[in-house]
């Protein structure tokens, strides 16, 4: 990352539309509106200009430009913005315009973003809620990400951070007044009465069913039971469209079909797995490994039975499946009931993948078990590995810090400058490098 280079790129979508914005960050965007759209329009208000090329003043297009002088912009350097017409032609042309000025570069993919960052625009959790609301594709989803983005779990983190600090310069003060043993017990003590609410938040915060990830990644669901059961004809009708190969001959499915759905807003995953038998070889074994892997990361198993074959297996108890997160379908009930379908009950329900029939009654028990599951959507929720890893690691710091002696004072509060630090990283006050070029590294160029 260059830090003394103006980036440009486009930060609309790619392809043929109606209106491309082209955005510029760094110290020269403003002479770059100067030579391309004089005269440079006020701060924060649109003008219609004519851009020209600036070696060779060739009128490129007809655009609304923007100026936003920093550090009152969104990457707290000078910033402006391109509003140009979508053709592919326009958007090259002044692409092709805005390499020929000293200083300018494309930019490369999270730029904009990191250097928002780098600039105190955005906490680490933020950028990573902006980079989820990019790729949100349900209400939950978005409605998460944004909160996210907004800061609500950097509020959070913040003021244990704070917390941290004020109890770090407590057990700071009783080393230096260690020969007067009053005085460093009484700021130890002090100091134990600021981590004590922080730690249990920590642990209330951690223990939360992994809510957040569930709105983030899916709520996972898999399709289970023998070959010839009717999962892939489920699959596709939960789909409403062929996903799956439906075939008489067992199987047909070899590895894990995806779909993606969304119940209630909330997101959710279907897998349709190989059938469960003894395998007639080394392709089909491998098909039933993964389904038995994935049955066990789950977070709903819908073990089918075909209800008109009396010999269809019931789920092994082998494949350690747990039982409140498995729900037995009676597939094919077309076959034997018609359209007059048992009711439903706790843990099983009767159902025609092929006609439909029952087909709405598991979407909303799939909607209803996986809002149930996920709990409240609008506190603020770990959506990250990274998230959970760095609360572990200042929660275990803390844990030492409560049940370690307090004659110990410069090992106490090593365990707060420890806990601090995961603290730290979390929010992004402890830069790392690696973490950082993951992180940024999601975006698109442009963002």
């Amino acid at each position: 990352m260059h830090r003394q280079a103006t980036i440009f790129a486009v930060s609309s979508g790619q392809g043929r539309a109606g209106v491309a914005v082209i955005r510029l960050s760094g110290p020269g965007a403003g002479a770059a509106l100067d030579r391309m759209a004089a005269p440079r329009p006020k701060p924060r208000y649109a003008a219609f200009r004519r851009l020209r090329h600036p070696l060779t003043a060739e009128v490129l297009d007809h655009a609304l430009v923007l100026w936003f002088p920093g550090p009152a912009s969104e990457t707290g350097e000078d910033m402006a913005e391109l509003q140009v017409h979508g053709g592919r032609a326009v958007v090259q042309g002044v692409i092709g315009a805005l390499a020929t000025l000293d200083g300018c570069r494309l930019a490369e993919p999270g730029e904009f973003a990191r250097r928002a960052f780098e600039n105190g625009k955005l906490d680490l959790t933020g950028v990573e809620g902006l980079a989820d609301l990019i790729d949100a594709e349900t209400a939950a989803q978005r409605r998460q990400a944004l909160r996210q983005a907004d800061g609500g779990l950097y509020r959070i983190y913040e003021a244990w951070r704070q917390g941290l600090l004020a109890a770090m310069a407590l057990t700071e003060a009783g080393i230096d007044f260690a020969d007067e043993p009053d005085v460093a017990a009484d700021a130890l003590r002090k100091a134990q009465g600021e981590i004590e609410p922080i730690a249990q938040a920590i642990g209330t915060h951690l223990d939360d069913n992994h809510r957040g990830e569930l709105v983030r990644d899916g709520f996972q669901v898999v399709l289970a039971g023998a070959p010839n059961v009717g999962k892939s004809s489920l699959l596709n009708a939960l789909a409403r469209r062929e996903v799956a190969i439906v075939s008489d001959e067992p199987g047909t499915t070899r590895d894990v079909l995806e779909v993606k759905l969304e119940l209630g807003g909330l997101p959710v995953v279907v897998s349709d797995t190989a059938g469960i038998r003894a395998a007639g070889g080394k392709v089909e074994e491998e098909g039933i490994r993964r389904a038995v892997e994935r049955m066990r990361a789950a977070d709903l198993v819908l073990w089918l039975i075909d209800v008109a074959d009396p010999t269809s297996p019931p789920p092994p108890v082998h494949l350690g499946v747990r039982a409140d997160r498995l729900l037995l379908i009676h597939n094919k009930a077309d076959l034997r009931y018609g359209s007059a379908l048992p009711a439903p009950t706790a843990d099983t329900l009767t159902l025609s993948a092929l006609k439909g029939f029952g087909l709405e009654t598991l979407i909303e028990r799939l909607g209803a078990i996986a809002a149930a599951q996920i709990g409240d959507q609008e506190a603020p929720a770990l959506t990250q590995a990274r998230h959970r890893q760095q609360l572990l690691r200042c929660r275990a710091a803390l844990s030492s810090f409560l049940a370690g002696s307090s004659e110990d004072a410069e090992l106490r509060a090593e365990d707060l400058r420890r806990a601090a630090q995961a603290l730290g990283r979390l929010v992004g006050a402890i830069a790392v490098e690696d973490v950082l070029a993951q992180i940024f590294g999601r975006f698109c160029i442009g963002k």
